[in-house]
């Protein structure tokens, strides 16, 4: 397969960034889009809301489906999922995207902070995909995709951020779980995670990045349509880096997906 027109995707945090992108990726395939976010009215700080999402999806020649969801609240998640399966029959894909991050040690993390990013990585992808599975049964070839990097305990990736790294790896140790425990029903999980710093609103968290230094999310969304367009039951389980996949798939030319060609390029954290 590679198309996923037709396919219904359940992304959370689709409003902008990574998420976005992964849905118009799809959307230019005639996929319908379910845009799980929280954005609902515009921010200054934060463009993007659900409904200019909405619009960009149809745009480009998908389905969508803007919905308010908080990922923390339960009852919000089913029911979004709920609404996405009655609008378009069903859920084949779901992309947990939505993510918190705050990156400093422990004394410069207040415990909100660290109860936010537990609450949108780690539960909310737990939640997100438990919400979404009893459609995903019914699917041809679903999958389950986590923006999470491969696990690590080296401590040079917790020392400077703890908090952070132990919600971020919680999407990851999902996949972990989750994979094996779901191949007997025909669904892959899978993890994706991009090998430079992307130019998303979440690099301003990142001391001395600049966007020259950065990809576009583009990179991400090629690589998971690589991913989600595979055969669900014999990919599964793996921590996929976004060049590695596209090499795989047969891309040699990476300078399309820079910010500024030609610029030294950033690795991303954990890795």
């Amino acid at each position: 397969m590679s198309t996923l027109a037709g396919k219904t995707l359940f992304i959370t945090g689709a409003s902008r960034g990574i998420g976005l992108a992964i849905a118009l990726r799809a959307a230019r395939d005639g996929a319908n889009i379910v845009i799980a976010a929280k954005s609902s009215v515009a921010n200054p700080k934060l463009p993007g809301t659900i409904h200019t999402a909405a619009a960009e999806i149809e745009a480009a020649g998908g389905h969508a489906l803007p919905l308010k969801v908080d990922i923390r609240d339960e009852d919000e998640v089913k029911a979004a999922a709920a609404a996405a399966a009655d609008r378009f029959g069903g859920i084949d894909i779901v992309v947990n995207n939505a993510s918190a991050i705050w990156l400093a040690g422990v004394e410069g993390t207040p415990m909100k902070r660290f109860d936010l990013m537990q609450q949108v990585n780690t539960r909310g992808t737990f939640l997100t995909t438990q919400a979404c599975l009893p459609y995903l049964k019914k699917s041809d070839n679903p999958h389950v995709l986590m923006l999470s990097p491969p696990p690590s305990i080296d401590p040079k990736w917790f020392a400077p951020h703890t908090a952070y790294t132990i919600a971020k790896f919680g999407m990851s140790l999902c996949v972990l779980g989750m994979s094996p425990e779901f191949a007997p029903m025909g669904i892959a999980v899978n993890a994706l995670w991009p090998r430079t710093v992307i130019a998303t609103a979440a690099i301003a968290m990142i001391d001395g990045v600049r966007p020259e230094n950065c990809r576009t999310p583009d990179i991400v969304a090629d690589a998971a349509h690589a991913i989600l367009t595979r055969p669900a039951r014999s990919f599964t389980g793996q921590f996929c880096i976004d060049e590695a996949i596209l090499r795989e798939s047969g891309t040699t030319d990476f300078d399309r997906y820079a910010v500024s060609p030609g610029q030294p390029l950033l690795p991303d954290l954990f890795l």
